[in-house]
């Protein structure tokens, strides 16, 4: 123990020359970043930084090389915070942001909002569980159909799903994010209990055919393996219970028990999705911003230079910035052959003073930056 006690105490004076040679670095390089603003150079210099990283690792010898570039790249990024603090911003993303802050509204008393799907989808399900069972709300055929109707000003919210816990991601919504400019102003966690329905008379051995949401199908199918039945696609899972309904045929449909309640079908067998903890996560849709005290969630999209390291650069600002990082998404750019544009959600409030500052370094570090939302994360709720 002696001989382990001495080598702390080596750590601990080391590490007390460490922070000595810090301090006089960022005393240095807030000089730097004085210069820079008086010459009105950018704060990040890629190729440089790249350059100065290469000649670190070199310096520290083959045994420590991708030690010392984690180091050195955690110091510039240390240093990029420090000097970002001298320069006013003058990105046209982060000018943006700054003007949708100014613009935003306080929730809409008795909202007008609209779903996909038809009445006893996930969806309205879910709208109900976050405005209430009495809002006033209208269906619409597809997701698409609800963006587009917020952007003419017909109604106040949209609710769309954009992940399951068990099938993951909903690419299509995610695309319709990047391409209207709306926002996310609350999420809710539906738990998605999947039944087998029938029209009355029907048993489970008369079934020749199975109707569903192709996420719903998916979910279901460990269960529906080995089955004789056809599986088609629909809408959505209330539309799959309405079509079962006036069908006169010994089909099924996989839905919620709301669905057969509404649509007077059997349940014949009760969750038969593949995972016993299923949840859809929904978000709420909005024209405009909307900010609040309670809010810790924040969602963003990017994209990013075609060059190493940049994403790294990214993960950085939020290591360095203390900010939880819950999920990151990529998608293909349609437009742009292997492309991609990444979709973050991370912890935080929009209203905290320094947010701004780190949004100014994830501007910097991207091609294309812009704040989706910032919300108060869902609970989970569902029967």
């Amino acid at each position: 123990m002696d001989e382990l006690k001495r080598l702390r105490d080596q750590i601990d004076q080391i590490d007390k020359e460490i922070l000595t040679l810090f301090t006089r670095r960022m005393e240095v390089t807030q000089k730097v970043g004085e210069y820079k603003v008086s010459a009105g150079i950018q704060v990040l210099d890629p190729q440089r930084e790249q350059e100065v990283l290469d000649g670190k690792a070199v310096l520290a010898g083959q045994d420590i090389q991708s030690e010392a570039r984690t180091l050195f790249e955690t110091i510039m990024a240390l240093s990029r915070r420090q000097q970002r603090r001298l320069v006013e911003p003058s990105q046209p993303s982060f000018t943006q942001y700054q003007a949708q802050k100014r613009d935003a509204r306080q929730p809409v008393a008795d909202p007008r909002v609209l779903y996909q799907g038809v009445p006893g989808a996930y969806a309205e399900e879910a709208t109900a569980a976050y405005f209430g069972e009495d809002c006033s709300r209208r269906n619409l055929p597809a997701w698409e159909d609800v963006f587009i109707a917020l952007q003419r000003g017909e109604a106040d919210y949209g609710v769309v799903p954009i992940e399951n816990s068990s099938t993951g991601s909903i690419n299509q919504v995610y695309d319709l994010l990047a391409k209207y400019e709306h926002f996310i102003v609350g999420e809710v966690k539906l738990r998605v209990r999947h039944c087998l329905l029938a029209p009355p008379g029907v048993e489970l051995e008369d079934v020749t055919e199975v109707f569903s949401h192709e996420q719903g199908l998916f979910q279901c199918a460990p269960y529906l393996k080995g089955r004789p039945w056809r599986q088609t696609a629909l809408s959505n899972t209330a539309a799959a219970a309405q079509f079962v309904a006036g069908s006169g045929q010994p089909f099924a449909a996989i839905g919620s028990e709301r669905c057969a309640k509404l649509y007077g079908l059997r349940v014949l067998e009760r969750n038969i999705s593949s995972a016993a903890e299923n949840y859809t996560r929904f978000v709420v849709v909005s024209p405009r911003m909307e900010l609040g005290p309670d809010r810790d969630k924040v969602s963003a999209l990017f994209t990013l230079p075609h060059k190493v390291g940049t994403l790294h650069q990214i993960m950085a600002v939020f290591a360095i910035g203390g900010l939880n990082m819950m999920k990151l998404e990529s998608r293909p750019i349609l437009e742009k052959s292997w492309e991609y544009r990444f979709f973050v959600d991370f912890t935080g409030n929009l209203l905290d003073p320094e947010m701004d500052l780190v949004l100014r370094e994830l501007v910097e570090c991207s091609t294309a930056f812009r704040v989706l939302g910032n919300y108060r994360s869902g609970e989970e709720t569902g029967a």
